[in-house]
């Protein structure tokens, strides 16, 4: 049989045929083979990369097979159990900001760390209960469900009804709120766009974790006074939480205040202790944990509920309830919520996991960190918990406590499990006053970033303004609108940064190639009729107007006010030599009458206006006109003292059509009345649209750009000679110009190369 000829279409055409089985066999296998090549090329799909996949999704894989067991796995127990501690306490204290039972903290101490386990990129972060999230929840649950709504009468066993069904209802909402803000995060995580948090600069971030301290600090100052007051939510909420504590201030429970102040201050002076003797203390002391078992023992020994009336946390139930639907009711009526919270609770996570990655040298995927966040949001959400995050003071006991990898984080939830399942009774009688002096205390850090406003209004007011009006509005209208009003004005602030951006006029540093803003240097050199004008941004639709108004500013004049009033002198020097009135002599020009009406000028301008846009044109006059000379004093026109106008460009990233049209107008006009344009250090892209747009025609060439300032002002001063500069004194005709290169380690040359003037591109 023939050999069988190979061909492109082979794996267009069937395999098998009724002629081809035996000999065409080989056929039959180059066809198959083609075709699971034709698949990868379309699929784009590889052994390699589907491993790469599947490292990018589960991070486990590629550091468990890798862990260090007898190096590292002390370091991870320790760092876990003492992490876990803190986990459980912070649990039982955030659930309060989340306005659920306390108990429910610790499911969300639990579930998160879990999932993070399997799906983080952080070695170092622990997954877990925020203030500042779980703030936004509580604010969510109190508006959603307030504490009025379950009210039937004043029976103690009607009550407890009442406060069980209170409870039940809140941790659908939070639960529900949970479901919703994982899904935005995994969303946001599948759809590869992390870098949302970009839009979250640090004076944001801090200008808003401080309002929201402030509001904790309020919303557990009534377990601190032992007073019941109601829930308030949306703007202004802080502010009626105040009056109405206020107007209770009498029914101040002392034993509440007492214990709230004692383990403040104790608290307090030992985390001093742990900051001022870090580098010598193996570990820091717990001093929440010492003070959290003391106050739970007291309490149940002196019976603090029954004889001083003192709020206990209360049951906590043992063990783990059935997962739960969320409510799509809930999902409806905070879906905004959601989004603020996702957003929050990623950018806060994702910060810290930076610091960290940064410090031991690895790095942290942005978008499998929202992937990680939103499943550990839906997994606690199903199981009752509320919104998690990562809390910096957690996450920095289990970095300086030798943690090396995320085993101490799952041996945390191991913990965390053992108190859920078995001993978390023993937390019942502990005083919520005390929970709510810890969280204060532990609030520090956030309030004192008011340190940072001073510092920066000297350096940037911008930033300032933005860390100022984030705060007032968060502590005015909620945290939520807070934080839409805070991107509001960043946004804001980035546009004033590019449409009022801030033009300098440059000059020489002498002796060498460097151009610099002329007010910020001492012996500086400005060539006698050549400004550079240095544009520091992009020119849009924006910022294309304020472009020419400081372009004409830094002239000194503007061109076509120069040209409309050379026109109009054109006009009446040729009516007067057409009178007779105006003679030329050896001096110039002479006028012999006085008499000009300037009446006819308006005349001509109104039926002629067209013609003042036009370039001068003397031509048909019996002499050359320097409109710089001295003219006769019926001819007002004002004097151009520069020739060129140097624009760098180095600044601009991209110019849009209007801003193409601006400068293309605005070259025109210098044009027109003699002064030559040119344009250094464009950016090859904005040369690109230039050429693709028409830009360039009989009047702008690309003659008129030049790769470096310098090149340009070399080529203005080969074609205007040494003239500008011998008339200030600087130095003789006959001297050359000296410059001093940077790549020529100082030493001073001649430069008599000649610039080509013809840009190609």
């Amino acid at each position: 049989m023939a050999e069988p000829v190979e061909n492109k279409y082979l794996v267009a055409r069937p395999i098998y045929s009724e002629d081809s089985f035996g000999a065409d066999h080989e056929i039959v296998e180059r066809r198959h083979t083609t075709a699971l090549d034709h698949l990868k090329r379309i699929c784009g799909c590889s052994p390699e990369k589907a491993k790469k996949i599947a490292l990018t999704f589960f991070p486990i894989a590629s550091w468990l097979p890798a862990y260090r067991f007898r190096e590292w796995i002390l370091n991870d127990l320790i760092s876990g159990v003492t992490t876990g501690l803190v986990a459980v306490l912070q649990g039982l204290a955030y659930a309060l900001l989340a306005n659920v039972s306390p108990g429910y903290g610790l499911y969300t101490s639990f579930f998160p760390v879990v999932v993070y386990f399997f799906l983080g990129t952080s070695k170092h972060i622990s997954a877990g209960p925020f203030p500042v999230v779980s703030l936004m929840v509580g604010s969510v649950v109190a508006n959603l469900v307030p504490e009025n709504s379950m009210d039937s009468g004043n029976s103690t066993v009607v009550n407890a009804t009442a406060e069980d069904l209170l409870n039940k209802e809140r941790i659908v909402v939070a639960a529900s709120l949970t479901f919703l803000v994982g899904i935005i995060q995994l969303a946001l995580g599948l759809l590869r766009i992390g870098f949302i948090v970009i839009y979250l600069s640090e004076p944001l971030i801090n200008g808003f974790t401080t309002a929201a301290a402030i509001e904790v600090v309020v919303s557990q100052l009534k377990y601190v006074f032992g007073i019941s007051i109601p829930s308030f939510s949306g703007p202004l909420a802080m502010f009626y939480s105040l009056e109405s504590l206020f107007s209770q201030i009498t029914k101040t429970n002392v034993a509440d205040l007492i214990i709230a102040l004692i383990v403040m201050v104790f608290v307090y002076i030992f985390k001093e202790i742990n900051d001022r003797f870090k580098s010598k203390l193996p570990v820091p002391i717990p001093i929440e944990i010492i003070m959290t078992i003391i106050a739970a023992g007291v309490s149940y020994a002196f019976n603090f509920q029954d004889k001083y009336k003192v709020n206990i946390v209360g049951p906590i139930q043992k063990g783990y309830q059935a997962p739960m639907a969320p409510s799509i009711s809930v999902f409806k009526a905070t879906i905004a919520n959601s989004f603020s919270i996702a957003i929050v609770g990623f950018a806060v996570a994702f910060s810290v996991a930076k610091v960290y990655s940064i410090k031991h040298n690895y790095n942290v995927n942005g978008n499998q960190e929202l992937i990680a966040f939103g499943l550990s949001n839906i997994l606690c959400g199903s199981f009752r918990g509320f919104a998690a995050s990562t809390s910096l003071s957690r996450s920095s006991v289990q970095e300086s406590t030798g943690g090396k990898t995320q085993v101490a984080g799952i041996i945390s939830a191991i913990l965390v499990l053992i108190v859920t399942l078995a001993i978390g009774y023993l937390l019942e009688p502990l005083p919520k006053s005390v929970l709510a002096g810890i969280i204060i205390i532990n609030l520090k850090g956030m309030l004192m970033k008011f340190n940072e406003i001073p510092v920066l209004f000297q350096r940037d007011k911008y930033d300032c303004l933005v860390w100022i009006l984030t705060f007032i509005a968060s502590v005015i209208l909620g945290l939520d609108l807070g934080l839409a009003v805070g991107v509001g004005i960043e946004l804001l602030t980035v546009v004033f940064r590019v449409q009022f951006p801030r033009f300098v006029v440059l000059a020489n540093i002498l002796k060498t190639d460097i151009y610099k803003n002329k007010k910020d240097y001492n012996n500086m050199h400005e060539p006698s009729g050549l400004k550079i004008f240095r544009c520091p941004s992009p020119i849009f639709f924006a910022n294309s107007e304020f472009f020419k108004e400081k372009l004409i500013a830094a002239a000194g004049f503007n061109p076509l006010w120069v040209l409309r009033k050379r026109n109009k002198a054109l006009r009446k020097i040729k009516k007067l030599l057409k009178k007779g009135e105006l003679h030329v002599t050896s001096k110039g020009l002479i006028c012999t009458s006085y008499d000009y009406k300037e009446s006819d000028d308006e005349e001509l301008d109104n039926n002629r206006l067209e013609e003042l846009d036009q370039p001068t044109n003397t031509a048909d006059l019996p002499i050359d006109i320097n409109w710089n000379d001295d003219l006769p004093d019926i001819l007002s026109v004002p004097k151009v003292d520069i020739h060129s106008l140097i624009i760098d460009f180095g600044a601009v990233s991209f110019i849009d059509m209007s801003g193409m049209k601006a400068l293309k107008g605005i070259l025109k006009e210098f044009i027109k009345i003699g002064v030559d344009i040119y344009i250094a250090n464009a950016d090859g892209g904005v040369l690109e649209k230039l050429k693709r747009s028409k830009f360039f025609d009989d009047d702008i060439k690309t003659s008129m750009f030049f790769i470096t300032v310098h090149d340009a002002v070399l080529h203005v001063l080969e074609k205007n000679g040494l003239k500008n500069i011998t008339q200030r004194g600087q130095m003789k005709e006959t001297d050359s110009i000296l410059l001093s290169s940077p790549t020529t380690n100082g030493t001073i040359y001649r430069n008599n190369h000649s610039i080509g003037n013809e840009t190609r591109f």
